[in-house]
C-alpha cells in the first residue's frame, strides 16, 4: 500500500511538472501570441478560407453559442447516419451489422456530448468506419468544443465592456491543430512502441494448444485511445476498455494512461493563472479541486483495499482486497485510484468493473461525477466551477456585506439565478429520469424480470440505475455494467440527460459572462472579496460539498448506504 501510494504521488507529480508550461503554451495559443506550432498557420487560414469563414471576427455571447450549437447538428446527422449503415459499408472486415435506430442516435449523441456512453459492446458492435470516422472524429471535436467553451468563458472574465469573447471558429481549430492533435500523436507513437496495435486488418483467428479456434479482434486501436484520454472522453475502441491488453499492454502504457487522463484538466487551470494574469487564483483553484480528487481518491482506494466483509466471513483470504472485477495486471491499489481519476475528471475510462466495487466506493463515485469539478472535464470542468465560484462570491461577498463582483465585475441577481439555475438542473435531471426508470420497473407488467434490465436488484439495482442517468448528465459515459442498457428507454433518456448534461451549462456560463461584460469595470479596493486565498478556498469547496454532495445524500441512502449496511448484517 505504501508503495502504491508513492506511485500516485509520483504519477500525480509528473503530471503537475508537465501541466504547468503546457498551460503557458495554451495561453500563446488563444491569445493569439506567438507559439511553436505556428507553421501550422496557412493551413489553418486555408481551412477557414475553403468553409468562408471570418476567423478574426469577434463574437459576442450568444454568437459564439450560435456557432457552437450548430456545428453540433452538422456532425450528428453524418454519424448517426454511418451508425445505421456501416453494415452495408467499407471498412468493415468483421461484418458487423448497422446499428438500430435508437442504439445509433444514443451513440452519435454519447460521442457528441464527449460522454462516450457505449451501450454497445466495442469492437463486436462498431465497424472500422465508425471507429475512426465516427467516433474518433466525435472525440477530436468534442473535446475542441469543450476547449473553446472554457476558453470562451476565461476571455469573457478580461474583456472590456462591450467586445466580444472571441471567435468560437478560431478557438475550435486551434484546440485541434495546436493541442489535441499534437500530443495525440505523440502518445500514439508512445503507445504504439509499447505494443498497441494500429491496423485495418481484420480479426485474427488462432488456435489455442487445446486446439479451439479463438479470434481475436484487433484494428484502429492507437489512433483513437489517446483522444479519449486526453479529450476527457472515455469511449474504449473494445468493450472491456482499458482492461483489454490491446487499449492497456503493460503497466508503462498504465501510467501514461493515468497521466494523459488529468493532463489537459490541470492544464487548463494553470492556463486560467496565465491568461488573467492571476496565478495566485490559479493555484487557489489547484489546491481546491486537488483535495477534491484525493478525497474521492482516498475512500475508494480504502474500501476496495479492505475487501468485502461477506468474502471474509466465508471464511477466504480477503488480504488483497476485493479483487472481483479488478485489472489483476496491477492489483486492487492502481484499479481503484484509476477508476477515482476518471470519476473525477470525469472521462469514464475503466480498467475494472465498477458494479464490482463496494457500495460506499460506488457513493464515491457518484459523488464526484455529480460535483464534476475537481479538475472535471476538459474546458467544462472549468465551466462547473464557474458556477460554483459565482455563488460562493455571491453568498460570500453578501456575508461580509459588500456588493458582490468578480474580476472587477458585480454579480447581480440575474446571475445568481442562471447559476443556482443550472446547479439544481444537473441535480434535478439524473434524479428525475433515475425516479421514472423505478417507476417503470416496478410498475412493468409481469413484474421488473419481464424487461431485463437489472442483474441484481434491490438498493444496488437501484444505484445501477441512478449511476446510469448521474454518469450521463455528468459525461463521464461509464457504467456498472449490471444494467441492460440498450433498450429504446435507456437509449432515449440516457440521450436527453447527455443533452441536458453537456449543453445546459455551457450555455448557463455564456449567458453569465454576457451578463457581466455588460457592466463598467470596478478597480478592486480593500473590501473586495480575495478570491484567490486560502480561506476563500475553503469556502468555495463548503459551497460545492454543499450544492453537490448534501443535495443527494437522502437519495444515497436508498442506494449505496443501505447496501453497506446490508452487509454487515
Amino acid at each position: 500500500m505504501i508503495s502504491d501510494s508513492s506511485g500516485f504521488v509520483l504519477v500525480f507529480l509528473v503530471t503537475l511538472l508537465i501541466a504547468i508550461p503546457l498551460g503557458a503554451y495554451m495561453k500563446q495559443v488563444y491569445n493569439a501570441e506567438k507559439s511553436p506550432l505556428d507553421f501550422l498557420r496557412p493551413i489553418e487560414n486555408r481551412i477557414f478560407k475553403i468553409c468562408h469563414i471570418d476567423p478574426y471576427k469577434t463574437m459576442d455571447w450568444k454568437q459564439y453559442l450560435l456557432a457552437l450549437l450548430t456545428i453540433q447538428v452538422v456532425w450528428v446527422i453524418p454519424a448517426f447516419i454511418v451508425l445505421i449503415l456501416q453494415g452495408k459499408l467499407f471498412l468493415n472486415p468483421a461484418h458487423i451489422a448497422g446499428m438500430e435506430w435508437s442504439l445509433a442516435l444514443n451513440s452519435a449523441i454519447s460521442f457528441l456530448t464527449s460522454t462516450n456512453l457505449q451501450h454497445y459492446s466495442g469492437e463486436s458492435g462498431a465497424s472500422y468506419l465508425s471507429q475512426v470516422a465516427v467516433f474518433t472524429f466525435l472525440q477530436f471535436v468534442s473535446a475542441a468544443t469543450s476547449l473553446a467553451a472554457g476558453v470562451a468563458i476565461v476571455r469573457g472574465l478580461t474583456a472590456d465592456p462591450g467586445t466580444g469573447i472571441g471567435n468560437f471558429f478560431n478557438d475550435f481549430l486551434r484546440s485541434c491543430t495546436r493541442i489535441l492533435l499534437p500530443l495525440s500523436v505523440i502518445v500514439a507513437i508512445i503507445f504504439m512502441t509499447g505494443g498497441m496495435p494500429m491496423t485495418f486488418k481484420g480479426p485474427h483467428k488462432i488456435i489455442t494448444m487445446q486446439g479451439d479456434t479463438v479470434t481475436v479482434a484487433k484494428g484502429p486501436v492507437a489512433s483513437m485511445i489517446p483522444i479519449k484520454e486526453l479529450g476527457s472522453n472515455g469511449g474504449g475502441f473494445f468493450g472491456a476498455n482499458d482492461a483489454h491488453p490491446f487499449e492497456n499492454p503493460s503497466f508503462a502504457t498504465f501510467v501514461v494512461h493515468f497521466i494523459i487522463v488529468l493532463l489537459l484538466p490541470m492544464a487548463f487551470v494553470f492556463f486560467i493563472g496565465y491568461y488573467l494574469n492571476r496565478k495566485k487564483f490559479a493555484w487557489m483553484l489547484f489546491g481546491v479541486m486537488t483535495a477534491g480528487l484525493l478525497l474521492l481518491a482516498i475512500p475508494i482506494v480504502k474500501q476496495e483495499a479492505g475487501g468485502n466483509p461477506k468474502i471474509t466471513a466465508m471464511g477466504i483470504n480477503n488480504s488483497k482486497g476485493n479483487m472481483e472485477g479488478k485489472e489483476v495486471r496491477f492489483g486492487v491499489n492502481y484499479s481503484a485510484f484509476y477508476c477515482a481519476e476518471n470519476v473525477a475528471i470525469p472521462a469514464g475510462t475503466v480498467a475494472s468493473v465498477h458494479d464490482s466495487y463496494m457500495p460506499l466506493s460506488a457513493m464515491t463515485m457518484l459523488i464526484g461525477m455529480q460535483v464534476d469539478a475537481f479538475f472535471g472535464g476538459l474546458g467544462t470542468g472549468w465551466i462547473n466551477m464557474f458556477m460554483y465560484l459565482v455563488i460562493a462570491v455571491f453568498i460570500g461577498t453578501l456575508m461580509i456585506g459588500r456588493s458582490p463582483e468578480l474580476f472587477g465585475k458585480k454579480i447581480s441577481t440575474k446571475e445568481m439565478q442562471v447559476a443556482v439555475g443550472v446547479s439544481v438542473l444537473q441535480i434535478f435531471v439524473p434524479v428525475a429520469l433515475a425516479a421514472i426508470a423505478c417507476f417503470v420497473f416496478v410498475n412493468k407488467a409481469g413484474g421488473g424480470d419481464t424487461l431485463g434490465w437489472l442483474s441484481n436488484k434491490g438498493p444496488h439495482g437501484f444505484t445501477s440505475m441512478l449511476y446510469e442517468f448521474i454518469s450521463s448528465v455528468a459525461g463521464n459515459g461509464s457504467n456498472f455494467a449490471g444494467l441492460g442498457n440498450n433498450t429504446i428507454f435507456w437509449n432515449l433518456t440516457t440521450a436527453l440527460a447527455m443533452l441536458c448534461g453537456r449543453f445546459v451549462p455551457i450555455v448557463g456560463a455564456l449567458m453569465i459572462i454576457g451578463l457581466m461584460k455588460q457592466k463598467k469595470f470596478i478597480p478592486a479596493s480593500l473590501g473586495t472579496l480575495q478570491t484567490d486565498s486560502a480561506t476563500f478556498g475553503i469556502f468555495l469547496f463548503a459551497i460545492i460539498i454543499i450544492l453537490s454532495v448534501l443535495s443527494l445524500f437522502v437519495i444515497f441512502m436508498a442506494g449505496p448506504i443501505a447496501e453497506h449496511f446490508s452487509l454487515y448484517k
